[in-house]
């Protein structure tokens, strides 16, 4: 039972403290509350594999509310994205709710404020009351309309939300403690004046509540337990209990709000605004570009919904802020692929070979297996004939003894075929190799059981034969940001660090078992890395996306 217990991150502690206090375990219940201003990203995974997987441990719902008060911001195109991402991830919520569900509620509870003398109107300029807020060492000075008669402020706020008064004209403030320590306690905004459509309630408002008014109310609403907030709300936490405080009723479960560190990652951005940036300015393709952390854009890469969940396992939750090495996150998706993905073969940079003595006009279909370190995945035809591609890097006229791929004189093996002699080769005018003249072992195919075919050579290499190859296109992508932490220079802007080799677009070769690939079918393309069919792909086109390469070339120019 202690070992139990040691193994439980603090978040899990805090509840199993709770419930050891007579919390009911039927009174849990939590909440991802994600804003509708763009696509999810890997850090927002964090948050829902935390809160879903909270869930799952204590058998208690999990609701997906929507903090959609800024309609300025906010579309539908994201509320629908968000229910794709978390769905696909493998969570499913009990309740879809939204902050503008409480709309009138959350007005009718700051009219009661009001009439508490606990809120009043304020029509300075922001200017203006952001000079009274004060500093952290320096404490802020009253409003002069803080202490408005009660009918004024109920006159005020009625004229606000019937759109009697501009933007930026009028405000609601919380009256709590313009000396407080806590700056978020220094009369704090709740409501301003946008006159914005929103994705929902269309024009009935103009008026719309921040987020912190919005938060806590709306977790007490739906009665959420533990209410788990990323780190940069814990300084909000005062706040948030002050707002519960005021239409608390005893009959009630009493939300709590406890922090825990947000996923940063080396070597991209987690800011939804900088991300939106790279969209707007075409940087990138859109929000799902391969390149992007967004769930949507590693899911296009390749990722499965297995590797996030295991990335943010693996990542843990910490109570202090931290960056995540993305090679975590490459290492959680290549043990997913290796024990899942199809081995086929693809020659992305080809040079051709000739088989000088296979017979002209001879073909046959050879039997290779999907795996051959697993069971359960098959086989499939390969055809072979006298002209096969392979890799231009497989080839030297001459090499070390360390280098046991194809050179003159030497043999290796072709994968799932045969043992194969490099005799001679052809060059162009600049002195590239063309063509690769070789011989065959006949009695050596793979598996056939002849004493040929179980003869040892150091090399094997992937290949496609040249009249049956299928033509792709294949998209090579690398990481966005040269730069582990492109967002921490004051002096440089975060894209000044963007990779002008994050994708290059290559035609390669394939074997023609991949004809009819689906969109996001995913294989590991034998001795190059793992590729996931990509969205683009049509009927007459086929395009991979490399997800990952088997080895990480990021190792080599870091050292």
């Amino acid at each position: 039972m202690e070992e139990e217990k040691k193994s439980l991150n603090f978040l899990e502690q805090i509840i199993e403290e709770d419930l050891a206090n007579g919390l009911p375990q039927e009174k849990l219940r939590f909440r991802f509350p994600p804003e509708p201003n763009g696509y999810l990203h890997i850090g927002h995974a964090a948050s829902i594999c935390l809160n879903f997987g909270l869930g799952l441990r204590y058998n208690a719902p999990v609701n997906l509310r929507f903090d959609d008060t800024n309609p300025a911001k906010e579309e539908q195109e994201y509320v629908d994205s968000i229910k794709h991402d978390v769905k696909w991830l493998g969570f499913e919520w009990d309740k879809e709710l939204y902050s503008s569900d409480y709309f009138q509620q959350l007005f009718d509870w700051a009219v009661q404020l009001i009439k508490e003398g606990k809120a009043y109107v304020d029509n300075q300029s922001s200017e203006e009351m952001a000079k009274q807020k004060g500093t952290p060492t320096e404490l802020g000075t009253n409003s002069p309309n803080r202490d408005r008669p009660i009918e004024e402020n109920l006159a005020l706020f009625l004229q606000m939300k019937n759109g009697e008064f501009e933007e930026g004209s009028h405000v609601l403030r919380a009256k709590i403690d313009m000396k407080h320590v806590n700056m978020h306690m220094r009369d704090p905004i709740m409501y301003r004046i946008l006159k914005k459509h929103h994705h929902r309630t269309g024009n009935d408002w103009c008026i719309y509540p921040m987020y912190d008014w919005t938060h806590g109310e709306s977790d007490y609403i739906e009665q959420i337990s533990h209410s788990i907030c990323t780190l940069e709300f814990k300084s909000h936490r005062d706040l948030y209990d002050w707002y519960v405080d005021q239409v608390y009723d005893t009959s009630n479960l009493r939300p709590k709000q406890r922090e825990f560190a947000r996923r940063n990652l080396s070597y991209t951005v987690m800011s939804k605004r900088k991300l939106l940036q790279l969209v707007e300015e075409g940087l990138v393709s859109g929000w799902d570009d391969p390149r992007m952390p967004t769930i949507s854009g590693l899911r296009r890469r390749g990722y499965t919904p297995a590797s996030i969940r295991n990335f943010s396992d693996t990542a843990g939750i910490s109570k202090r802020d931290n960056v995540t090495d993305v090679a975590l996150l490459e290492h959680c998706i290549k043990d997913d692929l290796n024990k899942t993905a199809p081995r086929v073969m693809a020659v992305l940079d080809p040079v051709k070979v000739i088989i000088t003595n296979y017979p002209k006009g001879e073909e046959e279909f050879l039997d290779a297996n999907y795996n051959d370190y697993a069971e359960g995945f098959g086989s499939r035809a390969v055809p072979f004939s006298r002209e096969i591609y392979i890799e231009k890097e497989d080839f030297r006229e001459e090499a070390n003894k360390k280098f046991f791929r194809l050179k003159l004189g030497k043999e290796v093996r072709l994968k799932n075929a045969y043992i194969i002699k490099a005799e001679s080769c052809v060059k162009d005018e600049n002195g590239e190799v063309t063509e690769i003249h070789c011989t065959y072992d006949p009695n050596s195919l793979s598996g056939s059981g002849t004493e040929a075919s179980k003869r040892k050579v150091k090399g094997t290499l992937h290949w496609v034969s040249v009249k049956h190859a299928i033509n792709a296109e294949v998209r090579v992508y690398d990481r966005l940001f040269t730069d582990e932490a492109p967002d921490g220079h004051k002096d440089k802007d975060f894209k000044d660090f963007i990779n002008p080799n994050s994708l290059t677009i290559i035609d390669a070769f394939v074997e023609p078992s991949l004809k009819n690939s689906k969109n996001l079918d995913r294989f590991q393309f034998q001795r190059l890395g793992y590729f996931c069919v990509d969205k683009d792909t049509t009927s007459t086109k086929l395009v991979f996306n490399r997800t990952v390469p088997l080895r990480d070339s990021w190792a080599k120019m870091d050292n």
